[in-house]
């Protein structure tokens, strides 16, 4: 009796075989997570990818883009909609987006059957990430699509363990057909999830799910949903399949290459993220307790050798983080429960020090766009606006604003209600396959430093602006848009 009540039993599992759900601590784990995201989220300007969703949703809304789906820039538009440039309303999904993040990486714990405490362990990790502490109020793919993957994941656990319980739910499998169609709305990437994820299956099961009408009529219904953007990409060459290379070319600058993505991969996760994601890969492929979600291990390998030798993005794992870290908090918790080591508080500090580094790239968040040789948007359609207006008033019926990249064009497009700009072109990327100037158009203000493809295209080519990004005015085209626009299209 006295042991009893110097180490009390863990409250037994409820009815549906779960630990009671650790509501308060970890909602305000997800309450404080979203308070700073949104806090921080009316400084720094556009991030460069934001400013492109809103810009392509505000001005080119469309089925598909080369380099992405639409949901992303329909958010986007959305929300500016509702508050024209407000920076928190239009970040507001994405801040409710990383919140639910850290409540699903706490419901995944609690599915492989982690306590209370294990549970908050896992919302704590989840919480620190240092790329979703980066990301978490921008509105980009990369911010949803997280989130989403967390949801596909928690489907699949919450589907096995029932099944293994002999009461299998099959409405979680067309919850996750509803969810992966919306993922591919979102993020092609989940297309090489569901690869990963077939192959585990068929490999260490459960295969049984294959025989399962509900399953093929998910699948069904996720080919349905993202039908549109599919046709979009098919009506227009399948330029997504180019963006691989381009991801691969940018490897050596965003992350140092193969050798630095297979760092990232992991250390992304954060502090403590990264040492519950280790731990709970490894229980995740040898505890005989989790031996119905081994094929989560396989997948999470598939993918990290798949984004290492593509040299893909460092933030390519994060949406399998969680499952790997809810494994991992369920570790400790039966270390503690069997008495081979005691955390007690020494984990704490561990945990502060990850919310120390994620508080950090939450401040970074707002220094990032210079990095990138971007000016503010203010700043920028400021100079093109003052080089557009120096024009005789003749010539600026006839000229368009061409921007060096995707990047500087978006910010051009989203700040151009506040100054006096023409209509904003580029040819590089998602732009160049938007509306081709008009052969009215006979100069244009290039704005960047880029100007091989663009001399060659006009007879007189002068700096009329020198800034931080400089504006040049190019006369006397050769030929028509139709014929000079493949001549400077590049992805």
């Amino acid at each position: 009796m006295r042991a009893e009540l110097i180490s009390p039993l863990p409250p037994p599992p409820t009815t549906t075989g779960l630990r009671p759900l650790a509501k308060w601590p970890v909602l305000t784990i997800a309450g404080l997570v979203a308070a700073a995201q949104l806090a921080i989220s009316p400084f720094g300007g556009y991030w460069i990818d934001e400013a492109y969703m809103v810009a392509a949703g505000k001005y080119h809304l469309d089925w598909g883009y080369v380099d992405q789906p639409p949901l992303a820039p329909l958010i986007a538009a959305a929300m500016d909609w509702i508050a024209p440039g407000s920076l928190p309303v239009l970040r507001l999904p994405a801040v409710l987006a990383t919140a639910a993040l850290v409540v699903l990486t706490a419901l995944l714990a609690r599915e492989f059957g982690g306590d209370r405490r294990a549970q908050v362990l896992a919302a704590g990790a989840g919480a620190t990430g240092l790329w979703t502490a980066l990301v978490g109020h921008w509105i980009t793919p990369y911010t949803f699509e997280p989130m989403l993957w967390l949801v596909l994941t928690w489907s699949l656990v919450r589907w096995v363990r029932l099944r293994d319980l002999g009461r299998p739910d099959d409405r979680l499998l067309l919850l996750f057909g509803v969810v992966l169609g919306i993922t591919m709305q979102t993020k092609f990437q989940v297309a090489i999830l569901c690869v990963a994820l077939l192959i585990s299956v068929l490999l260490v099961g459960p295969r049984d799910i294959l025989r399962r009408p509900m399953f093929w009529g998910g699948v069904g219904i996720a080919a349905l949903i993202a039908l549109p953007t599919l046709l979009w990409q098919a009506l227009h060459g399948w330029p997504q399949l180019q963006m691989g290379a381009v991801v691969a070319s940018e490897s050596p600058v965003l992350s140092g290459g193969r050798s630095g993505t297979a760092m990232t991969l992991v250390l992304y996760a954060g502090i403590a993220g990264a040492a519950l994601f280790l731990l709970g890969l490894w229980r995740l492929a040898r505890s005989a307790e989790l031996r119905s979600y081994r094929f989560f291990a396989i997948t999470i390998v598939l993918l990290y050798g798949f984004f290492v030798a593509t040299a893909g993005r460092p933030y390519y794992l994060i949406g399998v983080y969680g499952v790997a870290i809810a494994a991992g908090a369920l570790g400790l918790q039966r270390r503690r429960e069997s008495r081979r080591t005691r955390l007690g508080w020494t984990a704490w500090p561990l945990y502060a020090l990850s919310a120390a580094a994620a508080g950090y790239m939450i401040w970074l968040s707002t220094a990032l766009t210079p990095l990138f040789g971007v000016p503010t948007a203010d700043s920028l359609a400021r100079e093109t606006s003052a080089a557009f207006t120096a024009l005789p008033p003749e010539q600026q019926s006839h000229t368009a604003v061409l921007g060096d990249s995707y990047l500087l064009a978006a910010m051009l497009e989203v700040d151009s209600g506040h100054h006096e700009l023409p209509k904003v072109y580029s040819a590089h990327r998602g732009y160049g396959y938007f509306a081709l100037p008009g052969e009215q158009i006979d100069s244009v203000l290039f704005v960047g430093d880029d100007l091989a493809a663009v001399r060659s295209q006009f007879t007189d080519v002068r700096k009329v602006r020198s800034g931080q990004v400089p504006v040049w005015l190019c006369t006397g085209k050769h030929g028509t848009w139709n014929e000079i626009w493949p001549q400077l299209q590049s992805m």
